[in-house]
This record gives C-alpha cells, structure tokens and sequence, in this order.
C-alpha cells in the first residue's frame, strides 16, 4: 500500500519512524530533542516545529505517503482570533493549577458530577484546569483566548498550512475535561466554566478519518494522544490491561464502553479505534522501590532485584504499604507508606526488598481490581517502563495480578501507534482498508510469563497484603466496587 510516517511529540523530543504500511516494519528512523529545557512548564509551540524539522532531516520522509502526529497530552495551547498564540503553551507537567481544578470540583458540585458529566475528575495537568488557572492568574490572556488546542491538535494544524478547519481526535478530547467519551461531545458549560467565556474547540474526528491533505499531497490522519498511540502501536485489545512502571503508576485497559466513576478513581478515556481505555493511577510505584534502594544501600534496581530474589513470596510476613506521597487508589492523599509483619527472622535486608517490590505490584493489582469490579477484563497484562524488564518484578508480576503478563521489547510504540494510524487513514482514502478495521500490523515483540503454579501464591501474597492494608485503611476501597473473587 506505501509507506507512512508517524511521529511522536513527547515532553522532551520527536521520535519519527517510518513504516511499512501493509506490515508496519520499521524502515527509518529519526529523533531531535525540543530545543527547550527539559523540565519547562510552558513553551513557545514553535519549539516543537524545529525539533520536528531537525527530527525530520536527511530525507527520512521520502516516500511518504500519510502521516500520524501523537504528542504529549494535556498541553494547552490558546489561540486568539486570528489563530495566534496568546501566551506560551502550559504543558501537562504545570502543577500550578491544583487550586484550579479543585475549585472546579467544587463548582460542578463534586467529584461525581464531574465524573458523571466527561468521564474524569479535574487535575492540574488537564486543559479545563489550566484555563481555570489562566482566568484566574492571567485575565487579559484568558479574555484573548477564543481557541483552545492541545498539542497534537497544534501540530496537526500546523503540518496542513493552518487551514480554517481545526481538527483533534476523540483520544486526545477525551482527557480535555470538557469532552465525554461516553456521549461523543463536548461540553461548553464546562468550558465555560473554566474560562469564563465561550472559545472554540477543534473538531473530534473518527478513528480512521483524515484531518486532511498538505499542498504537497501528503494525507494527515486524525492523530491522537501519547497514550493512545502507545497503546495502539502495542496492538492492546478487549482483554489486555497496559501497568506502566513509573516513578508513580497507572492500570489501563480496553473496553467496549466508557465508564462513569462516582469514586473519581478512574479516569475514562478514548481510544485511538473506537474503543475506551479506563485508567486508574498510583501516585507510588518504581520510586518505592528507589527509596528502598537508598535505605538498604544498594547500588540500583538491578542490586535491589538480586536482593529480593533471596527472599521468598511473602517477604517472610513483612508488608510494605507503598503509600510514600500518598496516594491516588486507594483515596489517602494525606496518609505515609507503611511497613508492618516486623519479626526477628523477618527483619533481613533481603526480606525489605522483596516486600518493595510485592507492595509496588500489589498496589498496582488493587488498581487492576477497581476496573475488573466494572466489568472489564483482563487476561493479560502488558508491563511497560525500565522496571518491568527486572527479574524481581517478572517473578512476582503473573502470579500478583493473576494474569498472562508479556513484557514488549523497548520500541517507539506512541510513534508506531501513530504511523499505523496514519496507514489505516491512507488504506480508507484509497477504498483498501475499512474505517471499522485497523490494519493488522505485527504485534510487538514480547517476553511472556505465565502465572503456572505460582497462581496460588501470588494469591497468598495479595491476601496478606489486603489484610495489613484494611488493618491500618479499614475501607479504603468501600467507594470502588470490589473485582469477583478479590
């Protein structure tokens, strides 16, 4: 059918890579880093245009025929009437709107409304809190503002010339806060609310449609957000559940619906095809097992690994709630980590790191649960971050969540996401390939562990982990449905 490109925007670089689009084999690639610092939290947006360009040199793109654009979400770019930019962009790592969105909690009538209304409770990093926050703190900005994109929508825009037609995806819209993936549509009372005025939103496209054509003749498909591509370049389906290792956490799988949570546990968001994608964040997960490592004095994740694997399933009785900023799931903001079981014979380094870890992931399954109690399933679950590939983790990950766990080989999966968008597009515009059917690309390369007979034991070590867990947070889950059998 050709070749196409994806590109990723992320918080730091472009990453492009150039593909096959019958088989979605990798045939180039190319990388800039933004030319901005790497801990900004706004920036001119045309910082993103010459890391794109400099990403882009050499002829990487000869030969392409479409183009997907994902990019780092809940960036805010707010345009005036003329289309140009009002201040610089505020970037989803911008905290300075907490006081904002908590406010919008409370305007809306609470966490359930807000739930119920677009899928997900106000957070700094999301588009309806920063334009709160710019009402607020920056009123001549705020009152200037009569267009609000994200960034891949900026992007997108960019690439076709800046034509009048402004487009996004349901994806990217759906982690807007003023977007419900659950009714298609936008919401502009909550815009409104947020900005004090009305502004216009882009387009929502379908999954397989295209933004549009650049004079040069080169298709733009919708595009979408980080996660979405991420999660559609690793080819996730009904079943599939993604936990990312970072310094905090996240659950998310795939489902047929969106879902509205009273609790504001789960974040309901669109997929890149169609479907949902329900996320539940930790604010704990690999940085539990860094302050470990610096307590116990080894020297990485990988000594720390090694340690814990002298140890056996259950840490000798000693828990380690993981709660060290507190935490999202369960709701205890304001709460500490705690390590209990303290015996003689349990008090052995090896024991401490082995509970790191089993709390780390235990932690993570009681975020699993509160999606599997809604219905969703999940039979296999892929291990995304640097931590996933540890021997400490893949030991204790199957039987823990109770599930096939494959760990992808590293790769470009938000750029590869992107680009196999980009070939569904082209394969629509040229009557090859269904809107309703994505093409089938080979699925990432894995490593596959199986729970086998450590079922039984990774059960043992969640039910001594949910004890001390209740003991010390009786409740903590009593807003969240709980999973069958949990």
């Amino acid at each position: 059918m050709g070749i196409v490109a994806g590109l990723d925007s992320s918080s730091g670089s472009t990453r492009i890579v150039v593909c096959d689009a019958d088989t979605g084999a990798v045939l180039r690639q190319g990388y800039a880093v933004h030319p901005v610092e790497a801990k900004a939290t706004e920036v001119d947006p045309q910082a993103w245009l010459l890391s794109l360009g400099e990403a882009a040199g050499g002829g990487l793109l000869e030969g392409v025929e479409a183009i997907g654009v994902s990019a780092q979400q809940h960036g805010l770019v707010p345009l005036d009437r003329s289309g140009n930019l009002v201040r610089p962009a505020l970037l989803g790592n911008d905290k300075r709107a907490q006081v904002a969105a908590a406010d919008l909690i409370d305007a809306l009538g609470g966490r359930q409304a807000w739930a119920e209304a677009v899928g997900s409770v106000p957070q700094s990093g999301q588009p309806v809190a920063k334009l709160r926050w710019l009402a607020r703190h920056e009123p001549e900005a705020a009152g200037r503002t009569a267009m609000v994109l994200q960034p891949h929508d900026w992007l997108v825009w960019q690439l076709l010339g800046r034509p009048a037609r402004r487009t996004t995806d349901r994806g990217a819209a759906s982690g807007s806060g003023f977007w419900s993936a659950r009714t298609g549509a936008y919401r502009p009372d909550l815009m409104e609310l947020a900005l004090g005025h009305q502004a216009a939103l882009p387009e929502v496209l379908g999954p397989a449609e295209a933004a549009g054509t650049t004079p040069e003749g080169l298709l733009i498909s919708a595009g979408t957000g980080e996660t979405m591509a991420a999660a559609f370049g690793l080819g996730v389906g009904i079943g599939d559940a993604v936990v990312s290792l970072g310094a905090s956490g996240s659950v998310m799988t795939v489902h047929h619906e969106a879902l509205a949570d009273p609790s504001g546990m789960i974040t309901s968001f669109a997929d890149a095809t169609g479907m949902h994608l329900p996320v539940v964040h930790t604010l704990n997960a690999v940085r539990a097992l860094r302050g470990t490592a610096e307590l116990l004095g080894t020297e990485d994740l990988e000594e720390l690994s090694a340690l814990a694997l002298k140890s056996t399933p259950g840490a000798s009785g000693l828990v380690f709630l993981p709660y060290l900023e507190g935490e999202k799931t369960p709701q205890l903001p304001h709460t500490a980590g705690t390590l209990t079981g303290l015996r003689r014979e349990s008090m052995k380094p090896e024991h401490l790191a082995r509970a790191a870890f089993e709390g780390m992931l235990c932690s993570l399954a009681d975020a699993m649960d509160v999606v599997r109690g809604r219905g969703v399933e999940v039979r296999r679950v892929f291990l995304l971050g640097a931590a996933a590939g540890l021997p400490a983790v893949q030991a204790s990950a199957p039987g823990i969540f109770g599930a096939q766990v494959v760990v992808p080989e590293p790769a470009e999966y938000a750029a590869l996401g992107a680009a196999r968008q980009a070939a569904w597009a082209l394969g629509v515009s040229k009557n090859t390939l269904s809107p309703h059917s994505p093409p089938e690309w080979r699925g990432a390369a894995v490593q596959v562990f199986e729970p086998g007979e450590e079922a039984a034991v990774g059960a043992a070590v969640r039910q001594q982990y949910t004890a001390a867990r209740e003991q010390i947070h009786p409740g903590a889950f009593a807003a969240a449905p709980a999973a069958p059998g949990a």
